[in-house]
């Protein structure tokens, strides 16, 4: 049997993209298979999404070359976060921000600004740069515009049929590789036709995600605003190159009917609501290009490896955005899959048999089952307008306010630097506190 590479990934998103980097950076040969054509790769358009990043993640895209791709004014920093219950202003709210001394942002000296507690970075721009690494890396393929309708993973290798879809009507192709990874978004056919289920959740909600200029600085302070009808998040980015405009990503989360109504005003109608709700503490706020909407659907895969076949990125774990945690994982799973395929070469094993993967899947479940949980969780509260549930919302804010061990464990896994042992601690805070932009 002739393989065509070491892997075949389905799916040219970031995380993908960053494994079949990854993985050439350390020898293998990587095959990554989108429906989607070269143009859209390379210049991917905005989607509206700002993605966090926690400093192992900005790590792992140093260490990938993809960091260095991103333009100054694409690279935000959240210094601040507040956590607002209920009505913006009606209660004191949560603070957090890292201590002097503690972190250091890629490219920050010790006489800096106070390190972050992560960054934000458009999606698209994310999406850019590992396009434009994985592309010139030696030992990485990409095939664009591929139609992907078979995905097998078989005794001996796995399988990947598929179509190019220009110019149409193209025959179908057959790669074979030792393993396949499927990396093709949380609703992946790919892991369907791996015979992988998964649980999906679905809130019932609807996340609208835009830009706006204000009147006001930000002081590089993300807000998360839980109020009784809808979730507000006010996140700071990088002043606009043009004059200096302060900006911001405004992401409302709403019942599905109430989401549909806000997308149906006009700028200036859906702007004053914002801006109503968020008190106009940024000043005068103005729409910048367009409103868009995503449902909010959870997932996580029964299993995260098998023979010859593993998950990565959102097809193994879909997280809601509010912990921001969707991408961060994503560069936790390449960085663990990379060291499961290295470890199992240097002993001489087939990296695509399944005890070979086996610690790629159980470290993985270990870092995301608690956090998916925990989130799920939170969510659920916080859309409970109920009178119990808004107390106990009040009762663990407040707490986490006079608790400095706890504020401390949040602040370590917003930043990403928790060890293991705080984990629990962490993400009771993490996910009720819910400070960061999303992920």
């Amino acid at each position: 049997m002739h393989m065509h590479s070491d892997v075949l990934i389905v799916g040219a998103g970031p995380a993908g993209l960053s494994l079949a980097i990854s993985l050439a950076q350390a020898g293998f040969t990587a095959t990554v298979l989108d429906q989607n054509p070269t143009a859209a790769l390379e210049q991917p358009a905005p989607d509206g999404r700002e993605i966090a990043l926690t400093h192992p993640s900005a790590a792992t895209l140093q260490r990938l070359g993809t960091w260095g791709g991103l333009e100054p004014s694409e690279i935000g920093h959240i210094r601040t976060a507040e956590v607002h219950d209920g009505p913006v202003g009606a209660h004191s709210a949560m603070q957090l921000h890292v201590s002097d001394g503690f972190g250091q942002a890629p490219g920050a000296t010790a006489t800096g600004p106070r390190p972050p507690l992560g960054f934000i970075v458009p999606n698209h721009a994310l999406r850019r740069t590992a396009y434009q690494v994985a592309a010139r890396t030696p030992g990485v393929r990409i095939i664009a515009g591929a139609q992907v309708h078979r995905v097998a993973a078989l005794a001996t290798h796995a399988e990947v049929d598929f179509a190019l879809t220009t110019p149409p009507g193209q025959p179908s192709e057959r790669l074979c590789a030792p393993l396949v990874v499927a990396a093709d978004s949380r609703f992946s056919a790919a892991r369907r036709q791996l015979g992988i289920g998964a649980q999906m959740t679905d809130f019932g909600r609807t996340v609208i995600v835009c830009r706006m200029r204000h009147t006001l600085p930000h002081g590089d302070t993300a807000h998360e605003c839980f109020g009784y009808e809808r979730t507000l998040a006010v996140l700071p980015l990088p002043d606009a190159v043009d004059g200096g405009h302060a900006q911001c990503s405004v992401v409302v989360t709403a019942q599905a009917a109430d989401a549909a109504r806000m997308l149906a005003l006009e700028s200036a109608a859906f702007t004053a609501e914002v801006q109503a709700q968020f008190q106009n503490r940024l000043g005068d706020m103005e729409l910048l290009g367009e409103r868009h909407a995503y449902p909010l659907v959870a997932v996580y895969a029964q299993r995260f490896t098998g023979p010859r076949c593993a998950l990565l990125g959102d097809a193994a774990v879909g997280m809601h955005p509010v912990t921001a945690h969707g991408y961060n994982l994503g560069l936790a799973g390449v960085e663990r899959l990379t060291q499961a395929l290295v470890a199992a070469r240097q002993r001489g094993q087939d990296w695509g048999d399944a005890a070979a993967l086996a610690p790629y899947a159980r470290a993985h479940h270990l870092h995301a089952w608690p956090i998916h949980q925990g989130t799920n969780a939170i969510v659920r509260l916080y859309t409970d307008a109920r009178p119990l549930p808004r107390a106990v919302r009040q009762l663990v804010l407040q707490g986490a306010r006079r608790l400095p061990p706890l504020k401390a464990a949040i602040v370590a896994q917003l930043t990403g630097k928790a060890p293991r042992w705080q984990a629990p601690l962490a993400q009771l805070g993490n996910a009720l506190a819910a400070a960061r932009p999303r992920g």
